[in-house]
């Protein structure tokens, strides 16, 4: 885990998945050579994951195969 002022000048985004209704919502940023960092999108100030971008893409494709 990290700090957000670890990263500055990076470009967020929420998961076309997030609602603006309060749920569990991820923003991630990219542009980042080998990592993608993570944060909850209702504490963007809060910590930020950083995850290697293979480990990342497997996450996302294993998500991704469980989407109905």
């Amino acid at each position: 885990m990290i700090s957000l002022s670890s990263l500055p000048g990076v470009v967020w985004r929420k998961s076309s998945h997030s609602s603006d209704n309060g749920g569990n919502c991820v923003e991630v940023a990219s542009g980042l050579s080998g990592v993608v960092p993570v944060r909850d999108s209702k504490r963007p100030a809060g910590p930020v994951l950083v995850f290697a971008s293979g480990a990342w893409a497997g996450f996302v494709a294993f998500a991704a195969s469980k989407v109905d």
